[in-house]
């Protein structure tokens, strides 16, 4: 699936009618502070906050905003501190992607609404550990290793914290990781447990 494959007109209008900011949304959880600017520490802290242990976070920390911070700082001069800034967060989408995401980082319901028809055939609006393989390996891009990289990496983690008890990644969790309302919703409930914990000691 390309990138680049022409947006029908009835995807337009309903991107026209949609959050413009959909993809700043995803990104928006891992601003700890609300300044615009996310640093490895804000990212390894959100990692954190929807339940990634200490290596995982650490390694997400890294690999997202080695890779991103230049990307969105078009004309700085580099900094070791890797800022990702939120406003530019369109500027770093990667390739081999699902195109859920248009350039200007709207989110296109076809291309969404395509995965599952594509690729979830066990259940209509859920994902199995193959069919998500399947479709990671239709995205992909000739030598476009980074984007094959990137790819993998973002839907391996969504999965691993998502799946339910069948090994299903439902539609409502992926439509959810996609506007950054599904972090928000893991944090709470993580929190939920531990005040749970904490009150029956």
């Amino acid at each position: 699936m390309a990138m680049d494959d022409p947006i029908s007109l009835s995807d337009i209008e309903e991107i026209e009618n949609h959050d413009q900011n959909i993809l700043k949304k995803h990104v928006m959880f891992f601003d700890r502070n609300k300044d615009g600017i996310i640093y490895p520490s804000e990212t390894f802290q959100g990692f954190r906050a929807i339940g990634c242990g200490y290596l995982l976070s650490s390694f997400a920390a890294i690999f997202i905003n080695v890779g991103l911070s230049r990307k969105t700082r078009p004309g700085k001069s580099f900094s070791l501190h890797f800022p990702i800034e939120v406003e530019n967060i369109h500027l770093s989408k990667h390739g081999s992607d699902s195109g859920v995401y248009d350039k200007q980082g709207r989110f296109v319901p076809s291309k969404f609404e395509e995965i599952f028809v594509k690729h979830a055939k066990t259940h209509p609006n859920a994902l199995t550990s193959d069919e998500l393989k399947e479709f990671l390996k239709s995205n992909r891009e000739p030598k476009d290793y980074a984007g094959w990289v990137a790819g993998f990496s973002e839907w391996k983690i969504l999965y691993v914290l998502c799946k339910d008890e069948h090994g299903l990644l439902k539609k409502d969790v992926v439509r959810a990781a996609y506007d950054g309302s599904l972090f928000e919703r893991m944090e709470k409930e993580k929190e939920s447990k531990k005040k749970a914990v904490t009150s029956n000691v």
